[in-house]
């Protein structure tokens, strides 16, 4: 498994970035193994999934660096797991093996006794390089089997990725889905109405800035300096790259900005355009909605050739198109029945037909990467909602509800979605801070992420390559 190195030029960000170095070695370890199919399993498309007891060690260091790296390793890989809403971290104190015993084979009775279905054991150390050594293997507690056993080499600060990538082991072995820990989110950090400082200025009145941080909250950076307004970043699906809109001469002015090197270039200047284009599956093209002779019409544009071609030709207003993961339909918003509902269309323009039938209006469709459902915001009775729905437009569920929700974007595994909810702290609704929130598929895990300043406009990323 190999990482590119990635920085940030010191004008886009307020402090230093530590770069990421690359895993050097995966190395896949046999141990006991006595059968290839583990017993313990998670059956995540159940609508209500109890979380599975799982107990997660401290990694047993060789010295005092290593078990610092070691305690912390465990720590996020218990908190990943919890979070999820399908793991159930057994309290420490509970335990009755001590990790320094775990060099051995468990003693797997003492875990039955604390009710653990799993268990994580691991142990760091430092190599002669200077590199940091971790290794960890998973065991159904029951059947006494250990289900994987991975160890992989990095530098003693990349200790956070790696507990990451172990927790998307871990997950995937369990429910036999990809995990989404080892990802990154973008949004647009606003400043409170009440601050002062970097951001704030007669072009930014707001200090919005383009933000980043890992999906855990940690890691957070500053990607804009806030000297001019930002708005709608989108993930490339198959790069660490994003798009997001700026203006330019009071202009909308699209921007594509590489996460590895820190690398921007001007996509172009799109009079009329309100929200970011998204990317193509491929990340070749992207697609979106510019409004010319006062008239909103869905385009797509072919990255390499920087050609334009129009897909909608209808009086109503075409919006927030999003591509099907085989690129072979679009989802989109229009109001050509009326009122604003969701429309899919071949990826030509053709076939249009309406799929949301419900009370309300709908907007910000976001197809999954999974192809199996279409995430929208939709508003009805003065209430906002995020939900999905099938991509023929059967299905509608609504997993949260409140005074204003909205922008909801996609885990790369199409499990989980994150969206901006603002609350309302007078009659018309302003003054209200808005922060970001997550919720799985069950509508039963719903948990804010934790930013430093208010927060809008969340993008997910793909997997870190």
């Amino acid at each position: 498994m190999t990482m590119r190195a990635m920085y940030m030029p010191e004008k886009f960000t307020l402090k230093t970035f530590a770069p990421l170095v690359a895993l050097l070695a995966v190395v896949a370890l046999l141990g006991d193994m006595r059968t290839a199919r583990a017993e313990i399993t998670i059956d995540i498309t159940r609508g209500n999934v109890e979380p599975l007891p799982i107990a997660v060690t401290d990694f047993v260091g060789q010295s005092a660096t290593a078990s610092r790296a070691g305690q912390d390793i465990a720590g996020v890989i218990a908190a990943n797991l919890e979070r999820s809403g399908l793991f159930k971290p057994i309290d420490r104190k509970a335990f009755i093996q001590s990790a320094g015993a775990l060099n051995a084979l468990p003693r797997f009775g003492d875990w039955r006794v604390i009710n653990a279905q799993a268990l994580v054991q691991g142990r760091t150390e430092v190599v002669s390089d200077g590199r940091l050594r971790v290794e960890f293997r998973l065991w159904d507690v029951f059947s006494e089997q250990q289900m994987i056993g991975l160890a992989y080499f990095t530098v003693p600060d990349n200790w956070r990725r790696v507990a990451h990538i172990i927790s998307d082991a871990i997950y995937k072995r369990i429910t036999g889905e990809d995990g989404y820990f080892d990802t990154r989110i973008v949004y647009v950090s606003e400043q409170p109405k009440d601050a002062k400082g970097v951001g704030r200025n007669k072009l930014n009145p707001f200090g919005k800035r383009l933000a980043i941080m890992d999906q855990d909250g940690e890691n957070h950076r500053f990607l804009t300096d806030g000297t001019t307004l930002v708005l709608t970043p989108r993930f490339s699906p198959t790069l660490q790259e994003i798009t997001y809109m700026s203006y330019f001469r009071n202009n909308p002015r699209v921007y594509i900005f590489n996460i590895d090197t820190g690398r921007q270039e001007v996509l172009g200047d799109f009079p009329g355009m309100t929200f970011a284009p998204r990317f193509s599956p491929d990340g070749k093209k992207i697609i979106m909605s510019m409004a010319k002779d006062g008239n909103s019409e869905i385009y797509v544009m072919d990255l390499r050739t920087r050609v334009v071609r129009q897909l909608t030709f209808h009086s109503a207003i075409d919006t927030s198109p999003s591509f099907a993961p085989d690129a072979n339909q679009v989802v989109f918003n229009s109001d050509r029945g009326g009122s604003q509902q969701l429309y899919v269309m071949d990826s030509r323009g053709k076939n249009v037909r309406r799929i949301s039938f419900g009370n309300g209006r709908y907007a910000t469709p976001v197809w999954s990467p999974r192809g199996d459902l279409i995430a929208f915001t939709k508003l009805s009775g003065g209430r906002f909602f995020i939900g999905v729905m099938k991509p023929d437009g059967s299905g509608e569920r609504l997993l949260a509800e409140d005074f204003k929700i909205e922008g909801p974007t996609w885990s790369p595994n199409g499990r989980v979605l994150i969206f901006y909810r603002k609350g309302r702290t007078s009659k018309d609704g302003s003054g209200g801070a808005s922060k970001l929130w997550s919720i799985d598929l069950t509508g039963h895990n719903e948990r804010e992420i934790p930013t430093p300043m208010d927060a809008s406009d969340p993008a997910w990323s793909p997997l870190i390559p």
